[in-house]
Order: C-alpha cells, then sequence, then structure tokens
C-alpha cells in the first residue's frame, strides 16, 4: 500500500507524550466526551494489550493499546474524557496537544447516538484541526432501545468525513471502525471536512492574523483554527506552540502588533472581548442543532423520561442522601457478608502452604531464625494480608463498578456537591471520596479527575479519613464484640449500624479538614465544573468484574504485598529481640503507654499501628500477638476467644471507641503514602498527608477519652 506510519517520529512521542511506538506502528487517537463509551471501545479494540502512564509533567492517566488489522499495527492512545478543546481544563489542553502536535495517523472520535447533538461539538472543533478524522457513533443499542434514530451515511455526508455506527459493549460495528481506520491511512478514503461558516464579524477577526500565522506556522498546525483560538483569548496554545514547535508567538514582534488591530476593530464592531468566545461556541452549537434536525429522528420524544423519574428521587434533596446511605450500607453489608467465608478459605489455604514450607525447613535443617524471618514473620503477614484484603476488594470494586456502570456515581457526586463547595472543595471529590473505601491508595489515584491542584491536593490529603477495606475487619470485630456483643439476635445489625457510623463521621471529618484546608495552607475558591448526568444503562456483569479485578483489585493488592513484606521482618524482629529479658515490642510498647493512656488506648494498641503502617490489616493480629506474648503473629479461632483476651489485658467500650476512631484517623498507610507521593511528586504533601489525620485522630481520641473519664462513664 505504500503506507508511512507516524508522521510524528517515536522518539519524539515518546518524548513529548509518552507514548511508546514502533516506526512501523500507526497511531490512532481515541477522543470523546465522558459517558460514551470510549473507554469500552479502547477495551474492545486492544484486549489486554494495554499500558497506562501519565502525561508528562501532569497527574491525567493515559492508556495506550496495541490491535492489528489486515496485517498492520495500531498503537490506540486513550486521550482523556472531555466536552471541547477549548482548554477550559487539563483534560481539554491534553486531547487537544496530542491531536495538534501528536501528529495521529487518525483521531476517532466516540459519540453518543442517545444524545448526538452535545457530542457534535466535539467533533465540530476537532474537524476545524485535522482532516484524519473518522467519527464513531456509539450506543447504538441504547438509541435502538429509546427508538432514537441516527442516519450514519447522511451524517458522514454532511460532515464530509466516515462516521460508523457501533455497539461496542457487544463487539458490533468494530470491524467497520478498523477498516475505516486502515481505508484512511491507506488513502483509500478521502475526507472533506465541514467547516463552519463563522459570521463576517469572526471571519475578518480570523483574517487579521491568519497571514501572519501562515509564515511563522507554516503547515505545522490549522492557521484558521490557531487564530480562532487567539481571537478568543486561548493563552494556552501560545505555551503549547512554543512547548512542541519552539515558537515563541508571545514575543513575535508583528504577531504583538496584530493584537492593537483585533483590539481597534471589536471598538468599531461594539464587540466586547468576552463576546468572541461566546460567538465562536454558539454558533458551534447552533450548527450541530441544525446537523441533528437531519440526521436524528425520535419515535418517542418522551424517551428521556422515566430517567427524569428515576433522578427526580435519587437526586431529590428530600431522598437523594438517605437513599445514598441505604446503597452504602448495603454494599457494606455484601462485601462484609461475603468476604467473611472466602477469606477463611483462602487464610485456611495460605496457612496449609505455611505448615507444609514450615516442614521443608525442618526436613533440610533450615536454621530457626531464618525460618522465624522467611515464614513466621515475611510469609505470614503477607497470608494475612492476602486473605483480609483480597476478599473484601474483589466484592467491593465489582460492586462499586457496578454502580459506575449504571450510571449511579454522577449521582453521587451530584448529591454531595453542594456539601464540598460549602467545604471549599471539588464536587468530584465525592467520587474520589467513595474510591477510597475499596482502598485509599485508588482514592488517591482517581483524585486526577480534579482539574484544579489546590483542589486535586484537598482531596488527597483528606482521603484517608474514610475507611478502605483493610480497616473495616477492625471496626467490625470491634463492633461486634463491644457494642453488638451483649444484644443476641440483633448484635449484627447494631454492629452494622455502627459501622455505618463510623463511615458517616469520616465524611464529616473529610468535609470539616478539607474546609480548614481551604481556609488555610490551601486557600481558594472552590472551582465550578459540567456534571452530567448520563442515562442509566445496563450493566454488563462479565466485563465489570473483569475491569474491577484486573484494573483496581489485583493493581492494589500488588502495592500492598510489596509494602507489608518487609514489615513481616520488623514485626518478628521486635518480638524475638530481647533487652533485659523484655521483647523490643513489649519495651516499645511501655514507652509509648502513657500517651495510649491519654487517648484511651494503651502502648500495645498504639504499637501495634505503628507496625500497622504498611498495611491496616495486620493491626489487629499485632496487637493479640503482644498480648499473648507470641514470638509471630496470630489471630484468634473465634470472637468469643478474642473478647476474653482484650477485656483480661483491660479493654472497655472507650478503649473500642477510641480504637475504632483512631483507626478511622490516624497516619495512612504505606501503600496510599507512596502513592501520595507519586501522584503529588511532593515529600512536602506526602508529610502533610502523612501528619493531618494523625493529629486529628489524636485530638479526637483525647476529648471523647477525657470526656468519658470526666463524666464517670468508664
Amino acid at each position: 500500500m505504500g503506507l508511512t506510519a507516524q508522521s510524528t517520529g517515536p522518539q519524539v512521542l515518546k518524548e513529548l507524550f509518552n507514548i511508546e511506538a514502533e516506526p512501523y506502528e500507526f497511531i490512532v487517537a481515541l477522543v470523546g466526551n465522558p459517558n460514551t463509551g470510549k473507554s469500552t471501545v479502547f477495551n474492545s479494540l486492544t484486549g489486554l494489550k494495554q499500558h497506562t502512564g501519565n502525561w508528562p509533567g501532569k497527574t491525567v492517566s493515559n492508556a495506550q493499546g496495541r490491535f492489528q488489522h489486515k496485517n498492520m499495527d495500531f498503537v490506540l492512545v486513550d486521550l482523556p474524557g472531555t466536552y471541547s478543546l477549548m482548554a477550559n481544563s487539563v483534560e481539554e489542553e491534553i486531547a487537544r496537544d496530542f491531536i495538534c502536535f501528536g501528529k495521529p495517523d487518525v483521531t476517532v472520535v466516540v459519540t453518543d447516538a442517545t444524545c448526538l447533538e452535545r457530542n457534535l461539538n466535539l467533533v465540530i472543533q476537532i474537524l476545524e484541526i485535522t482532516e484524519k478524522v473518522i467519527v464513531c457513533v456509539n450506543l447504538l443499542d441504547e438509541a435502538k432501545r429509546k427508538k432514537i434514530n441516527v442516519e450514519i451515511k447522511e451524517l458522514s455526508r454532511i460532515l464530509g468525513v466516515p462516521v460508523v455506527g457501533t455497539n461496542a459493549r457487544d463487539g458490533e460495528g468494530l470491524q467497520e471502525l478498523k477498516d475505516a481506520i486502515l481505508n484512511m491511512i491507506s488513502g483509500k478514503t478521502k475526507s472533506n471536512p465541514i467547516k463552519i461558516d463563522y459570521d463576517d464579524d469572526i471571519k475578518e477577526a480570523v483574517k487579521i492574523f491568519e497571514p501572519v500565522l501562515n509564515k511563522i506556522i507554516g503547515n505545522k498546525l490549522n492557521n484558521r483554527w490557531t487564530a480562532l483560538r487567539l481571537i478568543d483569548g486561548d493563552e494556552t496554545i501560545k505555551e503549547s506552540i512554543n512547548n512542541y514547535l519552539g515558537l515563541n508567538l508571545s514575543d513575535d514582534i508583528e504577531l504583538i502588533s496584530l493584537y492593537d488591530r483585533l483590539e481597534e476593530y471589536l471598538a468599531e464592531k461594539n464587540i466586547e472581548d468576552e463576546e468572541i468566545r461566546d460567538r465562536i461556541v454558539s454558533q458551534i452549537v447552533c450548527f450541530a442543532e441544525n446537523v441533528v434536525k437531519e440526521v436524528v429522528s425520535f419515535e418517542n420524544k418522551e424517551y428521556y423520561e422515566v430517567d427524569r423519574k428515576i433522578d427526580s428521587v435519587l437526586t431529590s434533596k428530600t431522598l437523594g442522601i438517605p437513599i445514598m446511605l441505604v446503597l452504602l450500607g448495603i454494599v457494606f453489608w455484601i462485601t462484609i457478608q461475603g468476604a467473611n467465608y472466602p477469606s477463611e478459605l483462602l487464610a485456611a489455604g495460605l496457612f496449609w502452604i505455611e505448615e507444609r514450607i514450615s516442614e521443608l525447613f525442618f526436613n533440610i535443617g533450615v536454621p530457626d531464625w531464618f525460618h522465624g524471618i522467611t515464614v513466621l514473620g515475611i510469609y505470614r503477614t503477607l497470608a494475612w494480608v492476602v486473605s483480609v484484603m483480597l476478599p473484601p476488594m474483589a466484592i467491593f470494586f465489582p460492586l462499586f463498578t457496578l454502580l459506575e456502570d449504571l450510571g449511579y456515581l454522577p449521582r453521587v457526586a451530584f448529591n454531595l456537591d453542594s456539601f464540598f463547595k460549602k467545604a471549599g472543595a471539588h464536587g468530584k471529590q465525592a467520587l474520589t471520596m467513595c474510591m477510597g473505601f475499596g482502598c485509599n491508595a485508588a482514592g488517591v489515584i482517581a483524585c486526577r479527575i480534579i482539574d484544579s491542584p489546590r483542589e486535586r491536593l484537598i482531596a488527597i490529603i483528606t482521603n484517608n479519613f474514610v475507611p478502605c477495606n483493610g480497616r473495616f475487619p477492625i471496626l467490625i470485630a470491634l463492633a461486634t464484640i463491644f457494642i453488638g456483643g451483649n444484644l443476641g439476635v440483633f448484635r449484627s445489625a447494631f454492629a452494622a449500624l455502627s459501622v455505618l457510623a463510623s463511615v458517616i463521621f469520616g465524611v464529616l471529618m473529610t468535609l470539616a479538614v478539607s474546609w480548614i484546608l481551604s481556609k488555610t495552607i490551601l486557600k481558594g475558591l472552590p472551582s465550578t465544573f459540567t456534571l452530567e448526568l448520563p442515562p442509566y444503562r445496563k450493566p454488563q456483569i462479565g466485563k465489570v468484574i473483569i475491569r474491577s479485578i484486573f484494573d483496581r483489585t489485583l493493581f492494589v493488592l500488588a502495592r500492598a504485598v510489596t509494602v507489608a513484606a518487609p514489615a513481616g521482618l520488623i514485626i518478628w524482629l521486635m518480638a524475638n529481640m530481647t533487652v533485659g529479658n523484655i521483647s523490643l515490642l513489649d519495651y516499645c510498647a511501655g514507652f509509648l503507654d502513657p500517651l495510649g493512656f491519654l487517648i484511651g488506648l494503651d502502648g500495645y494498641i498504639l504499637m501495634a499501628f505503628i507496625l500497622g503502617f504498611p498495611a491496616n490489616e495486620i493491626v489487629i493480629p499485632i496487637i493479640i500477638m503482644s498480648y499473648m506474648s507470641a514470638g509471630s503473629m496470630l489471630e484468634l479461632d473465634s470472637i468469643s476467644a478474642m473478647r476474653e483476651l482484650l477485656a483480661a489485658n483491660g479493654w472497655t467500650w472507650l478503649t473500642a471507641v477510641c480504637t475504632m476512631l483512631f483507626s478511622l484517623n490516624h497516619f495512612p498507610c504505606g501503600t496510599t503514602l507512596l502513592t501520595i507521593y507519586k501522584e503529588t511528586q511532593s515529600k512536602k504533601w506526602t508529610l502533610v498527608s502523612f501528619i493531618v489525620p494523625t493529629l486529628v485522630g489524636f485530638m479526637v481520641c483525647f476529648v471523647v477519652a477525657q470526656t468519658a473519664r470526666l463524666l464517670g462513664l468508664v
């Protein structure tokens, strides 16, 4: 075919955009509005041949995947979901810059067949930059269900580029999409994109800049589009042109003089500076409306009525929050109940393996100290982390992803948006907070969706205030023993309510600390954002499970195991090394005991939290090991045995409550802190993320403990 891959070379792609590509591979950019099924298209085309990373200098992730079609190799780059390319956010700037300067061989724009009018705004903006565009009209199954008809061929004729209809969730139309990509690259398909005929005022303003831009930039960028960005006041395009093309437009004398001509022209026409962008956007919107009138027809014009009726309940001021709490409680109950049996099986299997390893070591004469370090220390720690952590995550993340796939999570953000704004934070923090319930490290990664660096930091620092699955075992065990212990058949119900109360307390602390941060070290006004409530969709259970297991559960577990392994070694050494017949563990606990008493705990509990820094799952086993004076981590075989042990060591309801509160409010685990450092690239903010929840924990527990003692409640 005489094809030549990549107008932008592999080394340039790597240096500028962190895109891995071989010289013979063609680059395909995938772009679209959020909730159009873009990720489904990406996953369906690439399968598991994917790689994720960060855009250089940004905390927004990129996903790259590979696919083959008719003996040709393609690299598919999944650009951040965005509503436009006018650089109102980091995502918009990244998508714009890659299309402009990454020079993809083809740009595929994924749209939603059920709301094509809104999606066409982005399509039109991309057509102004490049001719190598294919429009993918996705979710045709949803459109069919809602009796919406889209004339694909007519849309292609009007836009002047290939248009392919797909139902990516079921794999329909994807072969045709691959064919369209190959045909455009090979030159079989010629595109002639339609251009918006802006009003005379805008066209005259463009003519002021276009000739000079053509002389400075040449054919490296669409000069008409660049002129539009300059007259609407987009300063970021100048920075990008400087970064990627090495052309400093800000210092070009001839170009600077044109701004005076522009000001004179606008004054002559009595046009305000801010009006230019509004007029450009409104004309794009009007054009999209006219296109939709020609290509979309509705058999049932009230197709959206069912979604609106559901939203009137789920997002109402009266019922929205209570329903959210009920659903959250159900998810927790399923996670807690469902994780018990597989956790026991997994623990039994892992400790059966431990017995076999121990037998092998004894048979070959391995020294006791080596067996202690490797098996009783490192392996046993990892066994507890995996057996306690994996089952809840394997249940929680699919349930969370199910709500996400169904379209409910944006409703959660909608319900909590006003609370976070009052706290000086971003509305999207509601979503990142919810991810923290599964794992705080995953919640920190999710903060990438927040555009404002200030508000992203607030979300990162406060994410630890909601309990992750590593802290749920502590909350559940203590709630069952000391709160629901004497309530018979109602024991589990009251224990569940107390755990839910702990969660609500964590949310309130998140809001309170966010407010304090926004008024002190992270001052600023909360930014606004457009929150789209996507249509409710039937989730695909199989894909939900696979995505949540591979993308979330195993990813987080791998980090936890990496951090927890060294902890096993330290715990074993401290329990087995003595100073004057006193183990280091007992010695350190005695040193911490006065501080522990002030906040309603004891030295062993504080020591357990310190040693549990790598993973919260090992806090309870360390407490038990300390009280039993054992040389390795243990866990009792029943709740009643654990109750007797704790009571014998001076535990009361106050000890349990303060331990639960400190579990909610203390330093993040090692995995989360490592993630915070990687996301912020700052030792300062990592340290702040450590100090803030720890100080809050000490203050809350001190107040509760001293108040209870003052009132004679213990």
